[in-house]
């Protein structure tokens, strides 16, 4: 890699939704830039506002916004992760006079439409996380190491079962990048290392909890002998580990997960999940705020990277006590 260069109502409208962003969307900073003359505006609309990985973006977030002096709306779908509840807050967003926008694009197709509007009105584009088809037009793009990732959690995956068995693999949708890449590098790993592992076709939980664990619930049924899950990201996760109790399967299933939140690392601790593959979301989200500071003031502008992949952290119960400090901020 060239590390130099998640409903609202779609009925409301954007007109609405520009006065929430507004009025109710959080703020932080206040200082003023460019001589002093100026305030620099951005944007940031998060996949979606109540997960803890975005939880961990947005305090990170406001930190840097106010050590920046950076006036930071932050917006976001509250509990739905799709581009039906995304759109209006990006819409409403370039109504605004911001002066760079940080997306993380919840499809990497549907979303494509409003890099190329806000480019065109001027507005620089940061995506984080996820991005969308085509970055010709992005200032950066900041992400973990998805990929890697993938293979961490097949490495993991092989020594928790010993090398056999059947595993269900439950992702986020099939235009989600980041899950994308992560099913990639866990594919790759099997059909090369790892063999005697035997993946069942993907299932997507669109980022519902409750979809989870019907698909394993039902998976379970129709394959009493699975061996393992690797939960793509974080609500699959908390979803499958709720079918793991109902079906008291926790510990004979081993449950690999994305993310780092605070029930994840519990569950880690007692037993129902074996693994989990930590991100740094607050990182993610300090970086996408300099680029942004420095993209609008060009302060700093050579500092900028076209695209940043930060590492993985793998936890499990034998290093939690050297790896607890990657927990998610909630």
């Amino acid at each position: 890699m060239n590390t130099t260069s998640k409903r609202a109502s779609v009925g409301l409208g954007a007109g609405i939704l520009a006065s929430a962003l507004a009025l109710a969307g959080c703020t932080a900073g206040g200082g003023t830039t460019n001589g002093g003359s100026e305030e620099v505006t951005v944007a940031f609309i998060p996949g979606i506002a109540s997960d803890p990985f975005f939880r961990a973006m947005e305090i990170a977030a406001k930190e840097e916004a106010e050590k920046l002096g950076i006036r930071l709306i932050w917006q976001g779908a509250a509990d739905q992760y799709s581009p039906q509840s995304q759109l209006p807050f990006v819409d409403a967003a370039l109504t605004e006079d911001i002066d760079a926008l940080v997306l993380v694009p919840t499809d990497a197709d549907a979303l494509q439409p409003s890099v190329t509007k806000a480019t065109a009105q001027g507005v620089p584009v940061i995506t984080v996380d996820t991005t969308v088809s085509d970055r010709s037009d992005l200032v950066s793009h900041i992400t973990g190491d998805n990929r890697d990732g993938g293979e961490r959690a097949a490495k993991e995956m092989n020594a928790q079962t010993g090398g056999k068995g059947k595993i269900l693999v439950i992702s986020a949708s099939p235009t989600n990048t980041t899950g994308t890449q992560r099913v990639e590098g866990f594919e790759k790993a099997l059909s090369g290392s790892y063999q005697g592992l035997d993946m069942l076709p993907v299932q997507y939980a669109y980022s519902q909890p409750s979809e989870a664990t019907t698909i394993l619930n039902t998976t379970l049924l129709e394959n009493p002998d699975l061996a393992g899950v690797f939960a793509v990201d974080g609500t699959s996760c908390t979803g499958a580990v709720a079918a793991l109790h109902n079906s008291n399967k926790v510990g004979a299933v081993k449950l690999i997960c994305y993310d780092a939140y605070a029930a994840q690392v519990a569950e880690l601790e007692a037993g129902a999940i074996s693994a989990l593959i930590a991100q740094d979301p607050a990182q993610e989200a300090r970086l996408a705020l300099q680029f942004a500071y420095a993209k609008a003031t060009g302060k700093g502008q050579d500092e900028i990277k076209d695209e940043v992949v930060i590492p993985n952290v793998v936890m499990n119960r034998d290093n939690l006590g050297e790896t607890r400090k990657y927990q998610y901020a909630e």
